[in-house]
């Protein structure tokens, strides 16, 4: 594996999620394997879990991570081809990714979606930039489109909880925001919760569809309270529209996720990818009771990203 940008196939996917359970019980079983390299961290946009977790992750395993935050401590940057650098951009991509290639072995970008230009970022196109110019492996952090890290650690979550359900009914429910978010989590959970076999309904109100490449094979519900019958495990998540893209539809239907909507099923447990907005997205009630996993998945960041960089590593 030569790089970590989305869910390739499922027998990988299977691989990384059980090597995720063997360093959860043995975080240092392999901490001489990356002696001597370095992985940039490289952080176009604010990040909690994923920057400490990755970070962990790699000293676990023995490689030194360097974090830089590429808004806030080098130059701008200009990302496209053939431009006159007359404006507000110092250095190109194609000068600093290359430089980046040549001090690290590996590399982890986080980029974020425009929301305005939705070809580019359909196309991940700071993502491949940097895949382009930088010439050594490359991790997503979370890029345009999807959000790999995450919903490995989702699925190792899932893995976790089964109870001996095969098959589960998992549900990726739509919430509430108050501003327009990218659609990454919820493509990526939808990828890879259908590439490893599970049940996917996913419910939204009308408007709020995602790109169909990534919800292929998933049932899709408009009514939450109908979606939520017999769900093992909901997610919880916003996203903004896909087809107008990046904005945010008036609904007017209670999307909050609250106990009353599972009081029929009790066993339901419930997952979110945080940060969260509290009583807006997902309920006090919910967050501290004991059908939540988010603590769970925000933990099992860290034995993703270890699973990712051994891979790699080998």
């Amino acid at each position: 594996m030569k790089q970590f940008i989305k869910f390739e196939e499922r027998n990988l996917a299977e691989e990384l999620i059980e090597s995720a359970i063997r360093f959860k019980s043995s975080p240092l079983i392999q901490q001489e394997k990356g002696k001597g390299k370095r992985i940039g961290l490289i952080f176009l946009n604010p990040s909690l879990r994923t920057r400490v977790s990755t970070q962990i992750a790699a000293s676990n395993l023995g490689i030194e991570p360097v974090v830089l935050n590429m808004d806030k401590e080098t130059w701008a940057l200009e990302m496209r081809d053939g431009e006159i650098m007359n404006k507000n951009t110092v250095e190109h991509i194609k000068d600093a990714a290359a430089v980046l290639g040549s001090y690290f072995d590996l590399l982890a970008i986080r980029a974020f979606p425009t929301l305005s230009n939705k070809m580019e970022d359909m196309d991940d196109f700071t993502l491949h930039q940097f895949i382009k110019y930088a010439q050594v492996p490359v991790v997503s952090l979370e890029s345009a489109v999807r959000h790999p890290l995450q919903s490995l650690a989702d699925m190792v979550t899932i893995k976790e909880n089964l109870q001996g359900k095969k098959k589960p009914k998992v549900v990726l429910t739509w919430a509430p925001h108050i501003k327009a978010i990218p659609h990454a989590v919820a493509n990526s959970f939808s990828e890879w919760a259908l590439g490893c076999g599970h049940e996917l309904t996913i419910t939204h109100p009308h408007g709020y569809e995602l790109d169909e490449n990534f919800t292929k094979g998933a049932a899709i519900e408009y009514d939450q309270e109908k979606a939520l019958e017999e769900a093992d495990f909901v997610y919880v998540k916003n996203w903004s529209a896909f087809q107008s893209y990046g904005k945010i539809i008036q609904v007017d239907e209670p999307w909050l996720l609250t106990a009353e909507k599972l009081k029929n099923n009790p066993s339901a447990k419930v997952m979110h990818c945080l940060p969260v907005r509290r009583n807006l997205e997902l309920s006090d009630e919910i967050l501290d009771s004991e059908r939540s996993l988010v603590q769970q998945q925000a933990k099992n960041r860290i034995f993703a990203a270890q699973a990712v960089l051994d891979k790699i590593l080998s």
